[in-house]
């Protein structure tokens, strides 16, 4: 079945909002919801500085905000809902030493950093965390991580927000849940991540049971003025030969203390729920499936993420927003073709919205990038005249 109807099958166009709920429940649509995940600065850069990107594009720090250059190219948008689930409040920022092409800080956290202070923009390198042991845990979750705080919970105002986005928008609107262990990565560091899961994961393990008992906490007054159309966690923990920790510790230690917070979501009526996850997370996903967490983003392709073997394997139980390969874009029209074609089957059965496999790197042609948002509107069910209607593909000629 295509799910596929094409311009004009519902008498009028599908909200944004509708168009999202029926493609990942499976329904027939009018066209499939056209998402992206954003784009590299420099790649911004370049094609402001080729004058593709209009000037006032420019926000007043400076910036380009991948929204605006989403609208330019006619992708839908998600109205957010956030929950305070992380470290909350954050520090000022200490700088210990800066000097021509080099800045040494301390974050919001305490993480000592180490990061080149002008040109391309690279992964910094960490010199110290604030968690080394269970005394630095207990001080670290005092600071940072006591449900009580004052702020922590969402205001009056803030829920009156939600309230009315769940009741008036017409874009998706999504809630953020937060992370389980990405972030505990983030305050502990990698290598010594993996060295206390072995010498101590009794205390990993209740590091997550504290932040999913701080979910459970924080989430049930903004879910109480939904609905929301979905759920939205980041985790980034998988290289591309699989997850940082064995899959054992995740099924031992981690996924039942996720179990609860999915119930939570889905007991409000969520049940599109993702988490942002780079690298392999194929040995994650029963897992994930297991509790709840249905939806896998932006499903990296190159990391060895295949959405077609993936669907064929879990079928309707799985959801997938992403897994277009984002080196095809580096390679020219036919490649750029033959990977849409390659995904078309998933697009017409439904619950799958491809779009780049993360931010769109730099040194894409914007041509070829033109190239690819017209034919994958085009294989969405996108009608040319609505395609046209994006200021970037206007005047474009294929």
């Amino acid at each position: 079945m295509d799910i596929r109807l094409g311009d004009g099958a519902f008498g009028t166009a599908l909200t944004s909002r509708e168009r999202f709920f029926r493609t990942m429940h499976y329904q027939h649509v009018d066209y499939v919801s056209n998402l992206e995940f954003g784009y590299w600065v420099e790649l911004k850069e370049d094609w402001m500085a080729e004058g593709h990107l209009p000037p006032e594009m420019r926000d007043a720090e400076g910036n380009i905000p991948d929204r605006l250059v989403e609208e330019y190219f006619g992708v839908e948008q998600f109205n957010g809902v956030p929950a305070r689930t992380d470290v909350y409040p954050q520090r000022e920022i200490e700088i210990i030493e800066q000097r021509e092409g080099l800045i040494i800080y301390r974050d919001g956290i305490g993480v000592l950093i180490h990061e080149r202070g002008e040109g391309t923009r690279t992964i910094p390198h960490f010199l110290e965390f604030p968690i080394t042991d269970r005394a630095t845990w207990e001080a670290f979750r005092d600071e940072f991580l006591d449900a009580d705080r004052s702020g922590r919970m969402p205001t009056e105002d803030e829920l009156a927000r939600a309230d009315g986005l769940c009741r008036e928008s017409e874009l998706p609107t999504r809630v953020s849940f937060g992370s389980f262990i990405g972030r505990i990565r983030d305050w502990i560091g990698f290598e010594n991540l993996a060295y206390l899961s072995v010498d101590d994961p009794d205390l990993i393990e209740e590091m997550v049971v504290h932040v999913s008992n701080l979910m459970r906490k924080v989430l049930p007054p903004i879910l109480a003025r939904g609905p929301f159309d979905l759920a939205t966690g980041w985790e980034d923990i998988c290289f591309n030969s699989g997850p940082i920790l064995s899959p054992r510790f995740f099924a031992q230690r981690i996924m039942p203390h996720i179990a609860p917070v999915m119930h939570l979501l889905r007991e409000h009526g969520i049940d599109v729920i993702w988490t942002d996850c780079d690298g392999n997370i194929t040995k994650l996903i029963p897992m994930w499936l297991d509790v709840g967490l249905n939806c896998m983003f932006p499903l990296e392709v190159n990391a060895g993420n295949d959405p077609v073997a993936l669907k064929a394997e879990y079928g309707r139980d799985l959801l997938i927003a992403g897994g277009f390969n984002k080196f095809a874009l580096h390679e020219g029209r036919a490649a750029i073709l033959s990977e849409l074609l390659r995904l078309e089957p998933l697009v017409a059965d439904g619950g799958f919205i491809p779009h780049v496999d993360h931010r769109c790197p730099a040194q894409v042609n914007w041509d070829d990038y033109c190239y690819y948002m017209w034919e994958k509107c085009h294989l969405l069910g996108w009608p040319e005249e609505r395609i046209r209607q994006a200021p970037a593909l206007r005047d474009w000629r294929p």
